[in-house]
């Protein structure tokens, strides 16, 4: 999939703004690399394991099943309930061990209660149906780059946004690679935020193909391009978060002071704490034991009358729903525990907030991605 024929080494963002020439080696890059004529196909799961799933098309859609022979058409502009049964699925008066509902013309299917660019499988599975979106990667991109960024914010940065977002989707892909149904979803928990047609806009068309074909590699491997909203003054190092080691997920100082969701205050009464971890009964003290060298938690000791529950990394952030683990804790005269923190989310990789400042100040969106992400390349693909 990766070409080999051409790479840029981004550096980090300050040695890239000392060099005397870097932007000649963006230029010849820019000039050397030409965008593919096929595209990659990404199997994005909408719905996972449901009782039943509401499809449709903008256009009279073809039905197909599993070898392709078509079934029916079924009405443009028309909703549909597709429900398992034994032996496979049950679609308006068809039934079929599956079913392909592929638009004519330029028409969008429909999944529930979103539009989607490509087509529609709805397959059995053995917790119920599932609807898979077949779309084009770079079509698949118009949508993620305006869920993950307002899509008023600096071209340099929705065009970062969308490298990043391209090399985030194929590092999915590969590691699903012996999923047979799909390569990724569309829940920002674990994915990236794909609302199908909604999220369009003419300044995402314009980044994603500004970029098109574009990865991030390291060593001629993808890598695994995390993102951000915002660290809250400086990203973190990876094993600091998730405990092992990737050398291009380095801790660099972030641009993303002054944004008012990086500040956030949450407040746990005992009894909210106790009901999370009811085996450390009634809870005495919240006690942040270990730190990042940036002051993000990384142990944090929970102590009860009954026991003591200790989280670690990461799961101190997602078990208690924090916006971050950069926090502090104070406790209330009330006997609430307050803890106040910056950033928004896990604190790796590309900071969108950062990035967002970084192109205001008029830094390029190569420059942004060689700061947060370090000793990359930028590498075209040849889509198979």
């Amino acid at each position: 999939m990766i070409s080999m024929k051409f790479q840029l080494l981004l550096g980090s963002l300050f040695s890239q703004v000392k060099g005397r020439h870097w932007w000649i080696s963006i230029l010849l890059w820019i000039a050397l690399v030409a965008p593919a004529q096929a595209s990659v196909i990404l199997r994005v799961a909408i719905e996972r394991g449901v009782n039943q799933v509401k499809v449709g098309s903008s256009t009279a859609a073809t039905l197909k099943d599993s070898t392709g022979r078509t079934l029916g058409q079924l009405p443009a502009m028309s909703a549909f309930y597709a429900q398992p049964v034994p032996g496979g699925v049950a679609l308006d008066k068809w039934q079929s061990g599956l079913f392909w509902i592929e638009p004519t013309g330029k028409g969008y299917v429909y999944i529930n209660d979103r539009w989607y660019r490509g087509r529609t499988l709805v397959i059995p599975t053995d917790k119920g149906l599932s609807a898979i979106n077949w779309i084009a990667l770079e079509e698949y991109l118009y949508s993620v780059i305006g869920g993950e960024m307002d899509s008023r914010w600096p071209e340099e940065a929705l065009k970062a946004q969308a490298i990043a977002a391209r090399t985030y989707a194929l590092y999915e892909r590969e590691k699903q690679r012996n999923n047979p149904v799909y390569d990724l979803g569309d829940s920002p928990d674990r994915w990236q935020i794909y609302k199908g047609v909604i999220s369009e806009s003419p300044a995402t068309y314009k980044a994603v193909d500004a970029t098109a074909n574009q990865v991030l590699t390291y060593k001629n491997r993808i890598i695994l391009s995390v993102f951000h909203a915002c660290s809250g003054g400086h990203t973190e190092n990876v094993e600091d978060v998730w405990g092992n080691v990737l050398p291009y997920l380095r801790a660099v100082q972030d641009f993303d002071q002054n944004i008012s969701e990086c500040n956030w205050v949450k407040t746990f009464s005992p009894a909210e704490i106790s009901a999370k971890f009811p085996g450390v009964g009634n809870v005495k003290e919240i006690i942040p034991e270990t730190f990042s060298p940036f002051r993000s938690v990384k142990v944090l000791k929970i102590v009860g009358d009954k026991g003591t529950k200790v989280l670690q990394r990461e799961e101190v952030r997602t078990a208690l729903k924090l916006k971050s683990t950069r926090f502090s804790v104070t406790k209330a005269a009330d006997g609430s525990f307050v803890l106040q923190g910056l950033g928004f989310g896990h604190g790796l990789g590309m900071s969108q907030w950062g990035a967002y400042n970084l192109a205001r100040r008029g830094i390029n969106h190569l420059q942004i991605l060689g700061h947060y992400y370090q000793g990359v390349a930028l590498t075209p693909i040849q889509p198979k």
